[in-house]
């Protein structure tokens, strides 16, 4: 309610481990919101040593804002992980060049396939996953305590890798370095001349990816299945404007394609008319008739004794 009402837009999740998300308004909207996390009624206290990054865009790139409450900030599916009581050591972004050099240090990408295709450290291992719960059986089947005796990790904002540090000391990993701030620190305060980064940096919003000074990388998305894609892949045989692009071609049947190419073009009539095809309140309204329609079937499944959530 109060980012609406500052007109605040993006996600921030909630779980017993802490907050975390990224939220794009005016200056003086996220100021107040920083307040009102760290000082307000609702949080008691408990965010005052709240870290926070800013970047400046030119366009809003969220649609919408949304708060989720989940268990995890980042789901690794380990009980006993628990980042808030022990975590791997933290290096700041000046001084992660020198540690990522050390030739006995081994470099872990622990973001998924789609997001380290488009950009990664220099030498950086790429476990290949495509959800962080996969992380753990990467770890059991190409990483030894024993033989690994240096191991750093990074992620685009330090929340995930702070979870795989604590992952790793659990399991008996003696030295285990994270990148404090994550990917969008380094980018932000590391020179280019200096830089081992090579690409961009897949971001969770519609800037899509950025790069050196957190400038707009050169990757856009697909609509369909908000995959990254470049403007060479928007000349492949398999991309259409809203439907599909080469990544998502083999996977979806000709019901959804057709779903696609209908949404796509009330997107188009609504531009043409200067309007826009998404806005808060039609969001809202849905997920009120949703709220509505599921409350409907809970009563009239309940009075037949079959209810099932």
């Amino acid at each position: 309610d109060f980012c609406i009402a500052h007109n605040i837009k993006g996600t921030l999740l909630i779980a017993h481990e802490g907050i975390n998300g990224t939220v794009a308004g005016t200056a003086d909207a996220i100021t107040r919101l920083h307040d009102f996390l760290k000082n307000g009624d609702i949080f008691a206290g408990r965010l005052t040593d709240l870290e926070t990054k800013e970047s400046w865009a030119e366009h809003p790139p969220f649609q919408r804002m949304k708060v989720r409450l989940k268990k995890e900030i980042v789901t690794l599916g380990d009980d006993a992980v628990d980042p808030t009581q022990s975590v791997g050591e933290y290096v700041s972004a000046q001084d992660w060049n020198d540690l990522i050099n050390d030739p006995d240090v081994i470099n872990i990408d622990t973001r998924n396939d789609y997001e380290v295709a488009i950009g990664t450290f220099k030498g950086a291992l790429n476990p290949d996953t495509q959800s962080f719960r996969e992380f753990k059986d990467y770890v059991k089947e190409n990483l030894d305590p024993k033989k690994h005796k240096k191991v750093a990790m990074f992620c685009t904002g330090g929340i995930r890798c702070e979870k795989a540090s604590a992952y790793m000391l659990k399991e008996g990993f003696e030295k285990v370095y994270h990148l404090k701030g994550g990917i969008l620190k380094y980018l932000e305060v590391v020179d280019k001349s200096h830089s081992h980064w090579q690409g961009d940096c897949f971001v969770f919003d519609d800037r899509v990816s950025v790069t050196h000074g957190l400038e707009l990388g050169e990757h856009t998305e697909c609509h369909a299945c908000r995959m990254p894609i470049k403007c060479e892949d928007m000349k492949r045989e398999y991309f259409e404007l809203g439907v599909s692009c080469h990544h998502c071609f083999d996977n979806t049947d000709d019901a959804y394609k057709n779903r696609m190419r209908d949404r796509q073009k009330q997107i188009e009539i609504a531009k043409s008319r200067g309007q826009k095809y998404f806005t808060e309140e039609a969001y809202r309204e849905g997920k009120e008739r949703k709220r509505t329609a599921w409350y409907q079937h809970r009563e009239r499944s309940m009075a037949g004794d079959t209810f099932k959530e």
